[in-house]
This record gives structure tokens, sequence and C-alpha cells, in this order.
């Protein structure tokens, strides 16, 4: 989980072959956790007390020191976007935080001897016919893309953690995966690897099983799917509070970005081993008005990208110098009178009660395409009368987050190591 600001999905999958090189894709449901169709929906809780503990999530998250194919919704929780999954056969159905930051698909599972509370059913692995174990022998250990060990009876086991402090260990298998379909078809991946958690601890809530990891490690879901997606996958995420519609993970020909205002940018891979399955794009500037400052790189990732694109984390986290300059530049041209804001660690904050205020022009100047940001992008409505700047300085790992992603077809082509945006109102997608 790059950083825990995930997607939470439900998966279905529809049958198309709309894209221009032919092919089937599918597409699954992704629902922000704060959505009211979210099953981690809290109706006690107030819109801004989401907001501020999903932001407070993001930070924690970022504290570092160091064939066919189809359509899923995606929900969105507390910053995480979401997604249902099954697992076995019959197929169990597990609800997952979808996280591009994560290379495994791993669940709570029967017998869980140290695990964080779970309200909802724990997959048992020893009701699925289909469940095996990965003997330390198999290529499946050592592909696993985690830090592996062997057993006392020479099974292969995991162990994989995320800065938020979430954690997960157990055993390594094979079962099948299931995706449902938006055409009522659903679609089987059999022989897939996944972890089976026994000692787990979660930063996220007590509904969610686990991750879908979305990754460029071997063990992500985008890689096991193999030639039945050709690496292809997307996102086009709705901003939070502005509609209960549903986000839309796609795959194989579904997930293909083109036409009008679309740009890609190559991504990268880190040299370190935490981040080797994060997607690391490169930014050379960013731009307010005529005003363009030059992005400082990072040694951290130690990569020719200095930016990790991340569907789990909120925020937008650039250098020191450059959010200075961009965030004064912004403040110069806003008509709004300036406020303190009710999250501390946001210092850009403005009074106003509509979301119809102007917003100076900003873009993104990515190697190899330029992204303009709208109003949804740059700023998060904290309280009823208080926006403010959805972006941080930050000094060593930079990320771009989930807001600054909004209202954008996102595909990955991990064949073409690419990411293209193509401007879209995703609630209509």
């Amino acid at each position: 989980m790059a950083l825990i600001f995930s997607l939470i999905l439900f998966i279905s999958a529809a049958l198309s072959s709309a894209a221009p090189d032919g092919g089937y894709g599918f597409s699954v449901e992704m629902i922000h956790r704060d959505f009211p169709k979210s099953p981690l929906f809290n109706a006690s809780e107030t819109h801004y007390h989401r907001i501020a503990d999903a932001l407070r999530r993001s930070i924690s998250r970022e504290t570092v020191s160091l064939t066919d194919t189809g359509k899923a919704p995606i929900y969105s929780s507390g910053g995480a976007y979401i997604v249902k999954i099954s697992i076995g056969t019959p197929p169990f159905p597990i609800v997952a935080v979808a996280d591009t930051g994560s290379n495994i698909i791993w669940t709570q599972c029967k017998p869980c001897r140290n695990c964080y509370n779970q309200t909802e059913p724990m997959f048992d692995p020893s009701k699925s016919s289909t469940y095996k174990l990965v003997p330390c022998s198999s290529p499946n250990c050592s592909i696993s893309g985690l830090e592996s060990s062997c057993s006392s009876e020479s099974m292969c086991e995991y162990s994989t953690s995320y800065y938020d402090g979430t954690h997960s260990k157990g055993d390594i298998a094979v079962d099948t995966v299931t995706m449902g379909s938006t055409s009522g078809q659903p679609v089987a991946f059999p022989r897939t690897v996944i972890g089976c958690g026994h000692d787990n601890v979660a930063a996220f809530g007590s509904k969610i099983s686990g991750i879908v990891g979305l990754g460029q490690g071997p063990a992500s879901l985008v890689q096991q799917m193999g030639p039945a997606t050709g690496g292809k996958f997307s996102y086009c995420l709705v901003p939070v509070g502005k509609s209960n519609n549903s986000s839309y993970l796609n795959f194989g020909s579904n997930a293909i970005v083109f036409g009008s205002g679309a740009v890609s940018t190559p991504f990268y891979t880190s040299a370190i081993n935490y981040f080797k399955g994060f997607y690391v794009l490169k930014v050379e500037a960013m731009s307010v008005g005529s005003n363009k400052f030059n992005f400082t790189s990072t040694l951290l990732l130690e990569s020719n990208g200095n930016i990790i694109i991340d569907s789990g984390t909120t925020l937008t986290y650039i250098p020191m110098e450059t959010y200075a300059n961009f965030s004064n530049a912004i403040s110069k041209l806003m008509d709004l009178k300036p406020t303190t804001g009710p999250i501390q660690f946001l210092n850009y904050c403005y009074e106003t009660t509509t979301d119809d205020y102007k917003v100076p022009p900003v873009t993104v100047h990515f190697e190899g395409g330029d992204v303009n940001l709208k109003r949804e992008n740059l700023f998060i409505r904290v309280a009823n009368n208080v926006v403010c700047l959805a972006f941080v300085a930050r000094n060593d790992m930079f990320v771009y987050g989930n807001i600054a992603q909004t209202n954008f077809l996102v595909g990955y082509d991990t064949k073409k190591s690419s990411v293209s945006f193509k401007p879209s109102n995703c609630a209509t997608l």
C-alpha cells in the first residue's frame, strides 16, 4: 500500500470491445470509503469529520524515514477506494483496499492468531476446494515480490509492511480469484497467488479484509492477470462529496486511454527494494499562470523519476522549495479571503461557502505531457466555509495523490511503461 489513502474496490466486470485495438475488457466498481453506498460508511460522522480523518491517515501513511478482461466499481474509504473480490471455491467475498503501491493480494484468514478486529466474515481456506499452499521449492515462493521464508513444513510464508503501521504475515497460497461483472458474468482467475494472513495489523476499518495490490510486483493482481489484460488497467476517481456515483477500475481493452486531451508519460522503477513495486513518474516543473517552477529531484527513490503516483494517498507531496513558490503564486491569484483551517498541516486555506470560486490556471509538466489541474484537483473542502490547498511540502519522498487525480481517466500500460491522463467527468463514465 504505497501509502494508505487507498482504493476500496467492488469488482464487477463487463465485457466490451470499444477500444481502438479491439479485444475484450472489463471494469470493476471502486467506491470511496466515505460514500453512502460504501460498506464502510459511518452515518454518525459528519462529512468534514471523515475528511479530517482521511487527511490524517494520509499524513500518517506518508511518514517515511528513508483474453477476457473487465470493469469494476471502486468505493472510496476514508481517503481510500475499496473493491470487492471473491477468493476460493465456492467464491468467498471480501472487501479490500485497492492500492497501486502494493504488490500482493492478501486477506485475513482463519485461524487468525494475531489479527485486527474484523466485523465481516473471515476467509477460511479449509472451505475452499481450490486453495493450495505453496511449497518453498515452488517458483511462486520466490516471485511473490515480498519478504519470504519457509515454515517447519517447508511451506512458503510471507511478510509485508507499510509505512502507516499496517502489516501482514502468513502463508503464500494459490486459489481462484473471482470478480463480478456489470453484465452479470463473473470473471475467474484460477491459481492466483495470494497471501493468507494469520498475523495482521491494519490502519483501515474493521470491515476491510485486506489489500488488492495493483503495483508492478509479480504477485500483484495486474501482473498475475497477465495476457488476459495485456498489462493494462485504468481508473477514474469521482471527487469526494461531489457525487455518490461509483468510480471504476478498468482492465484490458477497457483500460486504454485515448482520444482528445489524453497525454502520456513514462513510469520508472525504483532501485530501492521497498519502492520497486511503485509507479515512479517524472515531474519536470509546475506552473501557476505564467510562473513556472522547477521540480527538485529526489535521491531517495534512486530512479529516473522523482514522484510516486498513488491511488491510495489523498494529498500531493512536493519538494519544499517548489511548494513555497507554487503555493505563494496560487495565493497571490486567489480572490478569496485567507483563513486558518481546522486541519493543522494544511497551510493555505480560504473562506468560501460556494463551490464555483475561481482558481488560477495550474499545470503539472510531466515528462512527455502536461496535465492541467482544475479546482477539485487543487483544493479540498474541510469545513462548510473553508477550502484548503491539497498540497503539502516534503523534503524526501514525493507523491502524486488521488485528489490531484480526480476527474481524470488515469491509465497504466505496464508493457509500455507509461501512465496516461485524460480529463473526464468520472461521475458520468
